[in-house]
């Protein structure tokens, strides 16, 4: 305590600045005994240290350790040794020597006590893979893949690829499984990802139609206890018994999993019981799908299932049934809100905001769609009934439009109104009480409904050929709707049939601003260029309109038309080939196949498809004429006698048919069949020339005694041809005076229109009485109706007889489309349709 100091009372701040220890004064250490014998000698140094036996000395006495006697043992300056005992209790050892010094440093070394100049640290070793854990974890997450891959390519259509994945997730499974086994943890094996291997698996074999597999697959799920639920597959088990129509085993799987589901799982159990209400109605099985579907009408009512019931009801026959499963169809709730809420205050901004996000989005869209399903259903339920429920069609629809203006589908009222109407135009119902009285009563209503109504009457005034009600109702319906399409589709129509063919492309063109997928409008447009001549504008609609309708019939026709029009006959076959993979029986279509190849000189593809043509209508006459000329000109008239022969039974008045036979029968040989046609024929046609000297000419050559008289009557009808040629020559001659006088008095008088000869001959009062004018009429109609020098002769005119066959991608096509769509898929012509587009869907 000699060298502590104190502090004094008073508080100095500058005291004890010049005190310190005299430990630290050098400048006494020569004086300093001790200090000089440790310098001197080794007294006072500490033993060094061992790496084995911490806190010993070496010397040669024992060795001394905290772990003996312990007794510690002194240094020489008489300090304890470091880890010795005092007191009982052990001192932690401390550093020997100071932090960052050491006695081996040498001479420009740094101080670096941290160690960095050594560089950076080696990397950390990564983990191993060639452990068990380590392979089953990679395989696990491999298998993972693969199954989301499957997935993705089913969403993206790709079924194979999807198929591939699934198998390929499914060996990487098993020797998922195997890895385990070898290393001792089958135990542990993944469940949960080899129901999902498995179940993908199932998945994707469904979807490839390959049902064996399928089924195989699901069954190794089913059948595994370890499985939790699999029973639910069974569902999918019976679909695909389904999809192959084996009804029975589809029910029996239906029930089997509907028992291994609680009912707690209300609406899964809803579903499978309408599943087997549709199995039942596939089988004709009309009261066991009934009992299905009631219960599930009292359970949890769907517009699908009442829909089904009323087919069901329906299909027995049961009115009352019928009446009541129609209340309960449109009560069904759709579960939707109003529409009234999409309606955007005036004054919120932010509401106008959110509104309007709302108004499109996936939810509103989705109500939308079950709302038009809905509206489907009860339109389909009530045009199916109505002519059931009641003794006629009109009570019958009369009853629904009343239960549904008391529904919350007061607003189908007015189409089930028009859908009346059109049924009446179905049934050819024209008059006034029928299909026109049904929507004239629609003029007076909202402009919607009254658009819809004047456009259908439009069509049916334009069926009737009343284009001026025609025109009026289209005017009408563009009044109440000027963007409405099919009235100016209608409108056009009308001014079309006008030949006002300009105004009616401006009609087409406005209702393809309005809609430009209405191909009634780009069909009849095509239709008005190609009568306009503008073939190659004609020409870019229907490419465009194939383009939209790949498979019409209609399309392909007219742009082989057009290019035969243009005089490319290449492109017009490549269309009519194109046409008869869509109407391969059309005969017309063969029969123009085998003219256009017949122009470019291929006679055998032209006797192929007139061949084709006659095939499947053989009463046209072009082509019977052709295939007789055709093997006349490969001298097989044997083959073309029957094609002659049935001319000859369609136009039996027409003589060159039976000349044709009779001159067959002569170039073939046979003289005495010959004869006995030409006999025939002269005995049906006493005046026929050609009959006649065929007669003189057989008949000198076989030697026979009858070409005397058919020689005498030879001449007679000669001369009475030559009588009859210098009568119609002076009647030409004394019309081709009428025709001089009539000009030059033309010349000083006014400009008159021009009239036939024998009515001018008339006028002229100087040169002829009336009198000699109707006689000269006589003589001309006389003469008309008499044959030439080199034409046979017909008992009455060809137009007496209508044995010509008008095909339906013929003549009529080029009338120009209405404005009414489809509704029956049968009916051949767009124009032959009614409208019922213009009702909502």
């Amino acid at each position: 305590m000699e060298h502590v100091h104190l502090a004094a009372e008073e508080d100095d701040l500058y005291s004890g600045y010049n005190d310190y220890n005299p430990t630290f004064d050098s400048e006494e250490l020569d004086n300093d005994a001790g200090f000089q014998q440790a310098v001197r000698t080794s007294h006072g140094r500490r033993p060094p240290m061992t790496a084995k036996f911490p806190g010993t000395a070496i010397g040669g006495r024992a060795l001394g350790t905290s772990f003996g006697s312990r007794m510690p043992m002194a240094s020489s300056m008489g300090r304890p040794m470091t880890g010795a005992v005092q007191d009982g209790a052990a001192r932690p050892m401390t550093a020997v020597r100071a932090a960052g010094y050491s006695s081996a440093m040498t001479r420009g070394s740094t101080f670096d006590p941290l160690g960095q100049s050594k560089g950076p640290a080696p990397p950390l070793e990564g983990k191993s893979e060639d452990t068990p854990d380590e392979k089953v974890k990679i395989l696990e997450k491999k298998v993972n893949d693969l199954i989301e891959e499957s997935c993705l390519a089913h969403g993206h259509g790709d079924l194979q690829l999807s198929l591939d994945r699934a198998k390929e997730a499914g060996r990487k499974e098993r020797a998922l499984v195997r890895q385990r086994e070898q290393s001792g943890n089958a135990d542990h094996i993944n469940l949960d990802l080899t129901y999902s291997v498995l179940f993908n698996l199932a998945t994707q074999y469904a979807n490839n139609d390959m049902y064996a597999e399928a089924l195989n697959t699901y069954q190794v799920i089913v059948k595994n206890k370890m499985f939790s639920n699999a029973g639910r597959l069974k569902v999918n088990m019976a679909n695909i018994h389904f999809k192959q129509k084996n009804y029975p085993k589809a029910i029996k799987l239906y029930r089997m999993a509907l028992d291994q589901i609680s009912n707690s799982h209300k609406e899964m159990r809803i579903k499978i019981m309408q599943n087997i209400g549709v199995v039942f109605i596939r089988m004709g099985q009309y009261s066991d799908a009934i009992t299905s579907f009631e219960h599930i009408m009292s359970e949890c009512p769907n517009i699908k299932t009442g829909f089904n019931l009323i087919l069901c009801y329906y299909a027995i026959g049961d009115r009352e049934r019928m009446k009541k499963a129609f209340q309960k169809l449109i009560c069904v709730p759709l579960g939707i809100d109003e529409e009234d809420k999409y309606i955007p205050p005036n004054d919120d901004t932010h509401a106008n905001l959110v509104i309007e996000a709302i108004k499109n989005d996936k939810l509103h869209q989705m109500e939308r769609e079950r709302k038009a399903l809905a509206e489907k259903f009860i339109m389909t339920s009530a045009k199916l009934i109505a002519p059931a429920i009641e003794a006629t069609f009109a009570a019958g629809f009369d009853w629904c439009v009343d239960m549904v203006k008391s529904s919350q589908y007061v607003e189908l009222a007015n189409d089930l109104e028009i859908n009346k109407a059109i049924t009446y135009l179905r049934q050819r119902d024209f008059n006034q009480v029928g299909a026109v009285e049904t929507l004239k009563t629609f003029e007076k209503k909202d402009s919607r409904v009254k658009s819809a109504a004047a456009t259908n009457l439009s069509f049916l005034y334009f069926l009737e050929k009343d284009y001026d009600q025609a025109d009026r109702y289209a005017d009408l319906a563009m009044t109440a709707d000027r963007y409405n399409p099919a009235a100016l589709i209608n409108k056009g129509n009308t001014v079309f049939v006008k030949k006002d063919y300009e105004k009616a492309a401006e009609f087409y063109k406005e209702a393809l601003r309005n809609d430009s997928s209405c191909t009634e409008a780009l069909y009849n447009l095509g239709l008005t260029y190609k009568r306009l001549g503008r073939l190659e504008e004609s020409l870019d609609c229907f490419l465009k309109l194939h383009a939209i309708l790949r498979n019409s019939a209609q399309v392909m026709w007219q742009l082989a038309n057009l290019f035969e029009m243009l005089e490319d006959p290449h492109q017009a076959i490549e269309w009519l080939m194109q046409l008869i993979t869509v109407t391969p029986t059309d005969p017309q279509v063969l029969a123009k196949l085998g003219e256009l190849y017949d122009s470019e000189g291929d006679k055998s593809q032209a006797f192929q498809y007139y061949q084709e043509s006659f095939r499947y209508f053989p009463s046209n006459i072009d082509v019977i004429e052709w295939l007789g000329a055709y093997y006349i000109d490969t001298q097989f008239c044997e083959k073309a006698i029957q094609y002659f022969e049935r001319a000859t039974l369609i136009q039996p008045t027409q003589v060159k048919w039976q000349l044709m036979v009779a001159s067959c029968y002569r170039r073939s040989g046979n003289y005495q069949k010959a004869l006995e046609t030409y006999k025939d024929i002269h005995r049906k046609f006493p005046e026929n020339v050609e009959c006649l000297r065929f007669l003189v000419r057989l008949c000198t050559d076989m030697g026979m005694k009858e070409v005397q008289d058919y020689a005498t009557k030879l001449k007679k009808v000669e001369k009475m041809k030559e009588i009859r040629e210098q009568r119609v020559k002076s009647a030409r001659e004394g019309s081709t005076r009428g025709t001089r006088r009539e000009g030059s008095a033309s010349s000083v008088s006014h400009p008159e229109p021009k009239h036939s000869p024998l009515l001018d001959q008339g006028r002229d009062s100087g040169h002829s009485s009336h009198g000699t004018s109707a006689k000269g009429e006589r003589l001309s109609a006389k003469m008309r109706a008499l044959p030439g020098s080199n034409e046979p002769y017909e008992a009455s005119s060809q137009r007496d007889i209508d044995a010509s066959y008008v095909d339906p991608l013929g003549a009529p096509m080029e009338r120009p489309k209405t404005a009414a769509k489809k509704r029956n898929e049968d009916d051949d012509f767009a124009d032959e349709e009614l409208g019922d587009d213009l009702l909502p869907e």
